[in-house]
């Protein structure tokens, strides 16, 4: 088994963390918050003061953060940066859900050093993590994916490489993108069929029975007619990716329709439903 380093241990991270553990791997962990540690040390995770050191000695480096700017830190900074501690023949995988050209450009800086980089974001929330049921949309050479495939398979059910790097990156904002712009239609249309009088569950069922609906759709619009919005997923890092998906396509006149769903997102942050689930937005059309 591999020895895996693991930086950030949000929701995703710390379950894909405990499922290395499980399948044998030797991990060693670190998080801004060094307590989020706590349950992972326990199950038999070493821990790291810094992202350099949890590095040092691993095959693999695994960072889930938050956005660009936070997976520039733990990788690149210059006294603790993960890179740094990284050994040759060790094998960089950035599996946050970030821009393709900032991957490139960490990319770049993991070839200086002699190191493989691959991105490899994931399809899947909580649930997925749990199981070990992740989908893995890998970019980077083929040489690096092998290596890293057969660990990558004790945290998802399926591991596609998509192509160069970066690529991976873009493949996880257009299935994000997808995901955000089914959501703010289905809010649209609750609102809409609530203002005209139907009864939104009897008019969706109907539209269920065609070839336009999807299974994403059948969930999202059940909890947003039930009310129920655990956070699985905020708004606010939905809108965070659509601008990340805007920028991939050359700006708001490449992609209006990006753009005018990103707006609806940015709406419902400013109405303080950030924090909550992405499908919560219907509480801005159907009250």
């Amino acid at each position: 088994m591999s020895h895996v380093a693991v930086i950030g241990l949000g929701a995703m991270g710390s379950r894909m963390a405990v499922n290395l553990l499980k399948a044998g791997h030797r991990v060693t962990v670190w998080n801004r918050t060094a307590g989020a540690a706590s349950a992972l040390v326990g199950a038999g995770a070493g821990q790291a003061n810094t992202p350099r050191e949890a590095a040092t000695g691993a095959d693999f480096v695994l960072s889930m953060v938050r956005d660009d700017d936070a997976s520039r830190t733990v990788w690149l900074d210059a006294e603790n940066g993960a890179l740094a501690g990284m050994s040759l023949g060790a094998v960089a995988i950035e599996s946050s859900t970030l821009s393709p050209g900032w991957i490139r450009e960490l990319g770049f800086a993991a070839a200086n050093r002699g190191l493989i980089l691959l991105d490899a974001p994931v399809s899947g929330s909580r649930p997925q993590a749990d199981a070990a049921s992740l989908i893995f949309f890998v970019g980077g050479a083929e040489e690096g994916f092998r290596k890293a495939e057969p660990m990558l398979q004790a945290m998802g059910r399926l591991i596609h490489h998509v192509g160069a790097l970066g690529m991976g990156a873009l493949v996880k904002l257009a299935t994000n993108t997808m995901l955000g712009v089914q959501a703010a239609v289905l809010a649209e249309l609750i609102g809409m069929l609530k203002r005209s009088g139907a009864n939104p569950a009897r008019a969706l069922e109907a539209v269920a029975s065609t070839a336009v609906w999807s299974p994403f759709s059948q969930g999202a619009s059940s909890a947003m007619l039930a009310g129920s919005f655990a956070p699985q997923f905020p708004a606010e890092l939905i809108e965070k990716d659509f601008g990340y998906a805007e920028a991939a396509a050359g700006g708001a006149e490449h992609a209006p329709t990006i753009a005018a769903v990103r707006s609806v997102y940015r709406r419902a942050m400013d109405a303080g439903l950030g924090q909550g689930n992405f499908t919560g937005i219907v509480r801005l059309f159907a009250q």
